[in-house]
């Protein structure tokens, strides 16, 4: 469903990411992940083009993706969270979820603030995750966790085909992120192929169906959570050196 071909973010002359490339199979749950600086999160906003590239190619469904702007991206169907909420904190969470989803640009302009429709699908959702009890609750009064939770409701808004989610279990405990964990499988068992960042290996391992590891911008590894597990470099990407018996 997802292909990166190349894919390089340079800073000047830093290489966040520096040839970067790998699959994500229709239907799969695929986990990107690597130590701190690795280029994730940059490879992330690369494909959904909240940075631009400094070369290489996405392509989703067939189609290269990589020179669209985001809302034409969010439209063929990849949507993502980020690390950090951004929410609208005078704005409810139903309010917050229908204005993230919103992709039309200047034609929004001539609908109603909020249609019936919207608030049925808000609703519905909000139901889906468990929080219809905070639907009305302005996002400055919300918790940490119920902000992961509302951005994880706004990201399924837009009836999208794949999904990236950006570090899902960072600073929430541990009744959270088995509840999240649950969302997610549900989410792939109809059908929704998922692509996560995140750092909790215990999480990776237990969800994923691949996993691909990045060291220095590049990928280093890919494979299932077995292979994965077990790879020399993956070792040395996170330990410092695979014959070292103390980290081992």
């Amino acid at each position: 469903m997802l292909e990166v071909r190349g894919l390089c973010k340079h800073f000047g002359g830093i290489k966040a990411v520096d040839d970067c490339s790998f699959k994500v199979e229709r239907g799969s749950i695929t986990a990107l992940i690597g130590p701190n600086g690795a280029g994730k999160t940059t490879a992330f906003n690369c494909i959904s083009r909240t940075a631009l590239p400094t070369s290489g190619e996405v392509w989703l469904d067939g189609q290269r993706i990589d020179q669209l702007r985001p809302n034409r991206i969010t439209r063929l169907g990849l949507s993502r969270t980020f690390q950090i909420s951004r929410n609208l904190a005078d704005m409810t969470v139903l309010e917050n979820m229908i204005v993230q989803a919103r992709v039309d640009g200047i034609r929004g302009l001539f609908r109603p603030a909020i249609s019936e429709e919207e608030r049925a699908k808000a609703m519905e959702i909000l139901e889906f995750l468990g929080i219809t009890r905070i639907a009305y609750e302005d996002g400055s009064n919300l918790s940490y966790g119920q902000k992961k939770l509302m951005d994880f409701g706004a990201l399924l808004m837009s009836d999208p085909k794949i999904i990236l989610l950006d570090e899902p279990a960072g600073g929430v405990n541990l009744s959270l992120l088995e509840e999240i964990m649950t969302h997610i499988r549900r989410l792939n068992e109809r059908g929704l192929t998922v692509l996560i960042v995140e750092h909790n290996m215990d999480l990776v391992m237990r969800l994923s169906d691949k996993i691909v590891v990045m060291a220095q911008g590049r990928v280093i590894c890919e494979g299932t959570p077995a292979v994965v597990r077990d790879d020399p470099a993956v070792l040395e990407a996170y330990l410092g050196g695979a014959d070292d018996e103390e980290a081992a």
